[in-house]
């Protein structure tokens, strides 16, 4: 089968496409044939090795594992192991990996029976890659986390990516007031999700007007706990659900003591919300966007796409 590869931290260009034997399934996983994968910035930051503490977890010098990052999965099930109970060959499922192993950017991966549930047939498989990462944040953030309820004002950082369009879908949901901050060129795109308001980050700091929100919801925390606060009403919530780790490690500290508001990095449950994203789709109410797909034989571009940093939703890729 083939797999994407590499062997040095690096960009795009360190990517190779190799062929390997095809997996078998353990007793407890079944054999997925992939059909399309999407890139997270996870994916992105293991490419790169930054920044440089996450290679505590996939190497120091280089990477632990040859196959390249990817969790977000959707295929068709071809072999299942003896314990299998709920799976069979042909169900068509999606999922998300990031709990129990990597390398998607591949024609076959074993995984476990729990990463995967059914893909509704009305969902096509691009759209399934989309969904598992970004939409379980997007759900655990908002709802586990921020709490959100109707007439609320809220913001998302980061709203034209990958995980932001899912939210300001899901936010809308909710009957909210939805301000979305990025780029200038995905302003407009913004505002055809449901965006109430957009902001220019290239042109605006959110924390420093006088607007305040009842919810934020940060992709990028890339800010102080102290801007974030200043941008909240009284007993506001923050949520961030990734973004610089220095500004983590300043949230899940110095943010915990600060009064009159509630300060929260997600815990995040590998797809725990699945189902949910599907009755939000079949209810029309969520719809993945893909920018670009691009076949396996192209990843390198894909991912060379994906860190310019100007794709609207999602970067797919896709196999067969």
């Amino acid at each position: 089968m083939k797999v994407i590869v590499y062997d040095t931290y690096g960009l795009p260009d360190v990517l190779r496409l190799e062929d390997i034997p095809e997996p078998s399934p353990g007793d407890d996983e079944v054999l997925v044939k992939i059909y399309a994968v999407s890139i997270n910035s996870w994916d992105w930051d293991m490419l790169t090795g930054r920044p440089l503490e996450y290679r505590m977890l996939s190497g120091l010098v280089k990477p632990k594992s040859n196959l390249l990052h990817g969790c977000d999965i959707t295929g068709e099930v071809k072999a299942v192991g003896k314990n299998v109970r709920e799976l069979k060959i042909g169900d068509e499922v999606f999922g998300d990996l990031s709990e129990g192993g990597w390398g998607a950017f591949a024609e076959y991966r074993c995984v476990r029976e729990n990463e995967v549930i059914k893909k509704p047939a009305n969902i096509s498989f691009q759209q399934a890659a989309c969904l598992p990462h970004g939409g379980n944040l997007a759900v655990q953030g908002l709802i586990d986390f921020g709490r959100i309820s109707s007439g609320q004002n809220v913001l998302i950082n980061g709203g034209g990516g990958s995980t932001g369009t899912l939210a300001i879908q899901i936010a809308k949901s909710f009957n909210t007031q939805v301000t979305a901050v990025d780029h200038t060129v995905k302003l407009d795109f913004m505002r055809t999700l449901g965006a109430d308001q957009v902001i220019d980050y290239t042109k605006e700091d959110f924390t420093q007007n006088t607007n305040q929100y009842d919810l934020i919801f940060d992709v990028k925390t890339d800010r102080s706990v102290f801007a974030y606060k200043r941008a909240l009403k009284q007993d506001g919530i923050y949520v961030s659900v990734g973004g610089k780790t220095s500004r983590i490690l300043q949230l899940v500290t110095i943010g915990k003591l600060l009064k009159n508001c509630q300060m929260h990095m997600v815990g995040y449950k590998a797809n725990k919300d699945l189902n949910y994203l599907i009755e939000l789709f079949e209810a029309n109410k969520l719809k993945p966007v893909i920018d670009k797909s691009f076949p396996l034989e192209e990843t390198a571009q894909a991912f060379q796409y994906f860190g310019e940093g100007q794709f609207k939703g999602k970067v797919v890729v896709t196999m067969g």
